[in-house]
C-alpha cells in the first residue's frame, strides 16, 4: 500500500475555508443529519473540502472541518488520515489508484501497473514531473467482474491490459476524450463477453 503522511509543514497553507458555494452545499449536506447528529457530516465535508483544495486536504483545512462541525480536531484528523479516500499531500491532476487485490492480480494487474509506472516514469506514490499524474495502490475497488480495473479520479476503467491502459493515459495526457468503464468493445457494462445468456427476453 501507499505510505500515506501528511504533506510536509512547507507546502501546508496557513488558512482554510469553504467558498460561499460549498458552504451552502455543506449546510445542505448536514442538514440531512438529525439534530445532534451533525458530527457525521464529518466524511462529506472533508471530501468537500479535499475537492475545493486541489485533491488533497492540508492540516489546516481538516482543522477547519472539525470547527465547522465542532467536532474534537483528533476526531477529523483521525478520520482524514485513516481513509484511502482522503489524500493527505498534493497529488497530480489524474489520480491514478490500482486495485492490488486477487481477482485483478488473477486478470493481469501486476502488467496493468507495470506498464502505467514504464509509461510515466513513476512508481508508486509518485507525481510526473508535470503535475498530471499520481499513481497509488489500494484495496479492491469493487469491480472485479471487469478485472483488471483502476480508478482514475472519480471515474472507473474496467477490463485493462498493459496496452490499452496506455492508450488511456496518453488519450488524458493529450486532452482528448476518453470512455469511462470496461475498455472491452465486446462487454456491455458487467455483462459476458459473450452476451448475455439469461434474462435477454422480456
Amino acid at each position: 500500500m501507499t505510505k500515506r503522511e501528511f504533506a510536509k509543514q512547507d507546502i501546508q497553507p496557513t488558512s482554510f475555508s469553504f467558498s460561499g458555494d460549498n458552504e451552502l452545499e455543506a449546510q445542505k449536506i448536514i442538514s440531512q443529519y438529525p439534530n445532534g447528529k451533525e458530527a457525521s457530516a464529518l466524511l462529506p465535508l472533508l471530501d468537500l473540502a479535499q475537492r475545493q483544495h486541489g485533491g488533497w486536504l492540508s492540516q489546516v483545512a481538516i482543522r477547519y472541518v472539525a470547527s465547522f462541525l465542532d467536532v474534537p480536531e483528533i476526531r477529523a484528523l483521525e478520520v482524514a488520515s485513516f481513509y484511502t479516500m482522503f489524500n493527505l499531500s498534493p497529488r497530480g491532476k489524474f489520480l491514478i489508484q490500482f486495485c492490488r487485490t486477487t481477482p485483478c492480480w488473477l486478470r493481469g494487474g501486476d502488467d496493468v501497473s507495470t506498464a502505467c509506472s514504464k509509461y510515466l516514469g513513476i512508481g508508486v506514490g509518485e507525481t510526473t514531473p508535470d503535475g498530471l499524474f499520481t499513481l497509488m495502490e489500494v484495496e479492491c475497488l469493487g469491480a472485479c467482474v471487469n478485472a483488471p480495473v483502476i480508478q482514475i479520479n472519480d471515474d472507473y476503467y474496467e477490463d485493462l491490459d498493459s496496452k490499452n491502459v496506455v492508450h488511456l493515459l496518453d488519450s488524458l495526457r493529450t486532452g482528448v476524450a476518453v470512455k469511462v468503464g470496461t475498455q472491452n468493445p465486446n462487454r456491455g457494462f458487467s455483462e459476458p463477453e459473450a452476451g448475455l445468456t439469461t434474462l435477454n427476453e422480456i
